[in-house]
């Protein structure tokens, strides 16, 4: 039997805000197998994000365990943890975070040229992926230039560059209208069937507002 790409057991986390216990999360157990589109569905404040930040390492549990490629990141010290996540994992979040002073084509290349690769290699990547979610007429244009949905598509194709197993999205339509939240999705959709067939991404995982579906 294959092991799961992501899964997490007895996973809890709490906050002490001085004078109480605040519980986020409790005994959360979840697999994510090869193949498969996850989407953890909530209301505001139900933990979502904070699981998805658990699961990529970007914060610690109060207990429990996360394996991502069969490694507990969280035994992992935070040199080895930085490297898992650029090396398995691809983020997608509600706001873009891409860089305002780069073009379209230089900020899906960023994780590659922080991994020290040569630049033709990153321009290549890159341009293919921006081809891949239809902003191949877009490559050079500043933020400015693009719209909230094709912003999004630029931080998919970041997200993807560096060839992750699970790409984690955390509500990566919430800042969208509803006509570009329903594309963002759709693409989400064709790109899996696309790139496991061409590239290492094997599983992935959003989390989403329960107004949202």
């Amino acid at each position: 039997m294959n092991k799961p790409v992501l899964a997490c057991y007895d996973l809890a986390k709490s906050y002490n805000d001085g004078t109480s216990k605040i519980e986020v999360l409790n005994q959360i157990n979840l697999e994510v197998n090869a193949g498969e589109m996850i989407a953890i569905v909530g209301n505001s404040g139900s933990g979502k994000s904070t699981l998805l930040h658990l699961l990529g390492g970007l914060d610690r549990p109060t207990q429990g365990k996360v394996l991502l490629n069969d490694k507990n990141i969280h035994e992992l010290t935070e040199i080895e943890k930085c490297a898992t996540r650029n090396k398995y994992l691809g983020f997608v979040y509600q706001f873009h975070h891409l860089l305002p002073e780069f073009s379209a084509l230089e900020n899906v290349g960023m994780p590659l040229l922080l991994r020290g690769e040569d630049p033709e290699t990153i321009t290549k990547k890159a341009a293919n992926l921006l081809e891949l979610v239809g902003l191949e007429k877009r490559m050079q244009h500043g933020l400015g230039q693009l719209s909230g949905g094709e912003r999004q598509r630029v931080a998919i194709a970041r997200a993807l560059v560096a060839d992750p197993l699970c790409v984690l999205a955390d509500e990566p339509t919430g800042n969208l209208d509803p006509h570009n939240a329903e594309r963002v999705l759709q693409l989400f959709f064709e790109l899996q069937k696309k790139l496991t067939s061409i590239s290492s991404l094997e599983a992935l995982v959003f989390c989403f507002q329960v107004s949202l579906c």
